[in-house]
C-alpha cells in the first residue's frame, strides 16, 4: 500500500486552493481520510513514503507514528498500540508527548487549531515544529483538549522504527484510523476522553 499524503494534498490545492493548516483543507482532508475504513499501521510503518521518514531520535514539536507495548499493560484499563504523538519532554528512558488517538477528529481539529498557534515558523518544512510544554498546556484553558492525550511513554517499550510526518501532511494524518486500542473499543475510550474535557 503506498500511502498518498501529497497527492491528497497537491489535489486538494489544485480543487481549493486552502491555506495550509485551513479549515477548508482539513475538512477535504478529514473526508478523505475517513473515506478509509480500515488502515493496517504495519503497513503504514513499511509505506515507501513512510521509511524515508524513519528518525532515531524523538524531536519534540513533531507528530510520530510507532508500534508499543505498554508496560503496565496488565493493569491499565486501556492502552494504544500505535500511538501518534507530538513528543513534548525527552527523558533518559522515554519521553513525554500527546497521543492524539485519544481524542475523536473533531477535537483533533480542535486542538491542532490551538497547537498551530505555537509554530515556530511558517516555512512548513522539516525546520517547523510546534513550540510546547506541559507547563504551557496545562496553563491556558484554550489547550483543554490536551488532557486526555498526555502519555509517558518508554524508548524500551516502542517495538518498531520511529516515522515521523511531514508537517505539510499533518492535516491528513490526522485524520487516518491508525489507532489500535487494547482492551476497549475506540468509542468508549473517546467517550471517555470528552468527559475528561468536560469535567475540566
Amino acid at each position: 500500500m503506498a500511502l498518498l499524503f501529497t497527492k491528497v494534498l497537491e489535489q486538494a490545492a489544485r480543487k481549493n486552493n486552502p491555506r495550509f493548516g485551513s479549515e477548508e483543507l482539513r475538512d477535504f482532508l478529514r473526508d478523505k481520510a475517513m473515506q478509509v475504513t480500515s488502515r493496517a499501521p504495519s503497513k503504514f510503518i513499511g509505506a515507501k513514503k513512510a521509511k524515508a521518514n524513519i528518525v532515531q531520535e524523538i524531536n519534540p514539536g513533531q507528530i510520530i507514528c510507532y508500534f508499543y507495548d505498554a508496560k503496565h499493560k496488565a493493569t491499565l484499563p486501556y492502552w494504544d498500540k500505535f500511538p501518534m504523538v507530538i513528543p513534548i519532554e525527552r527523558y533518559k528512558d522515554g519521553f513525554l508527548g500527546l497521543n492524539l488517538h485519544y481524542l475523536p477528529p473533531m477535537f483533533r481539529a480542535r486542538l491542532m487549531d490551538k497547537l498551530y498557534d505555537l509554530l515556530n515558523n511558517q516555512k512548513y518544512d522539516n525546520t517547523t515544529k510546534m513550540q510546547l510544554s506541559y507547563e504551557l498546556l496545562k496553563g491556558a484553558s484554550k489547550f483543554k483538549y490536551f488532557k486526555p492525550c498526555i502519555k509517558r511513554y518508554l524508548s524500551s517499550h516502542i517495538q518498531s522504527q520511529m516515522v515521523q510526518i511531514d508537517v505539510k501532511e499533518w492535516d491528513y494524518a490526522l485524520f487516518l484510523p491508525l489507532a489500535r486500542f487494547q482492551k476497549a473499543n475506540q468509542r468508549k475510550v473517546w467517550d471517555e476522553s470528552i468527559n475528561m474535557i468536560n469535567n475540566t
